[in-house]
């Protein structure tokens, strides 16, 4: 090559001959990577991820009697307000706030005023009334009454036998009393009040019979029938037994809730009205499990359930559908018969995850819930 040609081009050929190492250096960089990322991938390929390891339980299912179990409170059976069928002032108080009183019994009573006289008045027209109506009906025969100076009489009659009612009625009402076994929860006068007609004048309670209100779901009204026998716990702690007296046949609209009564015998009047209750309504037998409730659990949306190990070894998690609460734990039903149950870890493993399974004991019969002696 011609040196001249050489140095008048010097700086064109090196440009381009630096350019041309850069492009074998990109070009044996890619065809490089590409050949070790073939060879990290089947390494990568074959490291298995690090199962966590849970304590596990396995158990079978037993049949139990499922409760619904809801909140209400306790009113008297009957509640029911006294008025006054009569004008007068209030003469005696039998009596007071408070306290029981048998059917019959003097609550209070008014004045007699005139009604005795008006009484004797009425009696003595009745019986006039009568002889009139017998002299006429003898004279009918004779044909010196006629039929309708009889009926006449008749209907005097009557008139006086109807005065002689009001009369009767009016001398009863001036004495109000208790329209059965109960209490007297409120008066609204005193001796010396003077009432009117229709003016309320106490307050009376059947607190012989207790009743426990409350409301069901849908799907457990279904389960209630009149006549069952249930329970309620009161907030005394006290549980008392009686007989379901009253389903709704329509949902309330606005709760879509339908309304039950326990009705309670409280004969001796130890139980007091007005109170929190709890129910508890024995409904239809299903297979259950028992658990603690500690190993309750909340998924991603929120609801409580628990985590059981699957025939593939998978994590799952199982809404619970809790068919009987007692002090000795949960009952748990919807599980299968035979089920692997977590014990410990469950919070630390997500659902559809493998994990190692480390068994508490061989018993295929083992209750999910420790002893205090273990």
């Amino acid at each position: 090559m011609d040196l001249g040609f050489f140095e008048k081009h010097r700086s064109w050929l090196m440009s381009a001959g630096i350019a041309a190492v850069i492009g074998l250096w990109l070009l044996s960089g890619q065809f490089g990577g590409e050949s070790a990322a073939e060879d990290v991938a089947p390494a990568a390929s074959t490291v298995e991820p690090e199962r966590s390891s849970v304590r596990v339980r396995t158990q079978s299912a037993e049949e139990v009697q499922r409760t619904i179990v809801v909140n209400g409170q306790t009113a008297p059976a009957r509640i029911v307000t006294l008025a006054a069928e009569t004008d007068g002032r209030i003469e005696a108080v039998g009596a007071d706030r408070g306290s029981n009183v048998a059917r019959g019994g003097l609550v209070v009573r008014l004045d007699e005023r005139d009604r005795s006289a008006r009484l004797a008045q009425a009696q003595a027209t009745v019986k006039q009334r009568e002889v009139e109506f017998e002299a006429r009906e003898s004279l009918k025969s004779s044909s010196y009454v006629s039929e309708a100076q009889l009926q006449e009489a008749v209907a005097l009659l009557e008139a006086a036998k109807a005065e002689l009612t009001r009369a009767e009625l009016d001398l009863s009402y001036m004495t109000i009393r208790a329209p059965f076994d109960g209490a007297l929860q409120d008066r609204m006068v005193e001796e010396g009040d003077f009432v009117s007609r229709g003016d309320p004048v106490a307050t009376f309670v059947d607190n012989r019979t207790i009743v426990v209100s409350a409301d069901l779901s849908e799907f457990d009204a279904g389960q209630v029938e009149v006549g069952e026998t249930a329970e309620a716990r009161l907030a005394t702690g006290e549980a008392v037994h009686g007989r379901i007296r009253y389903v709704a046949p329509v949902a309330d609209a606005a709760t879509r809730t339908f309304a039950v009564e326990l009705e309670v015998d409280n004969a001796n009047g130890d139980l007091r009205a007005g109170g929190t209750a709890e129910l508890r309504i024995p409904a239809e037998t299903v297979l259950a499990h028992r658990i603690s409730p500690s190993l309750l659990t909340l998924d991603d949306a929120g609801n409580v359930g628990i985590k059981i190990i699957n025939d593939d070894g998978e994590v799952e998690f199982v809404v619970a559908d809790i068919a009987l609460s007692s002090e000795d734990g949960v009952w748990v039903a919807g599980l299968p018969a035979t089920t692997t149950i977590i014990t410990v870890g469950q919070g630390f493993v997500a659902s559809g995850s493998f994990v190692n399974a480390v068994p508490e004991g061989d018993s295929d019969t083992a209750v999910a819930i420790k002893s205090d002696g273990e």
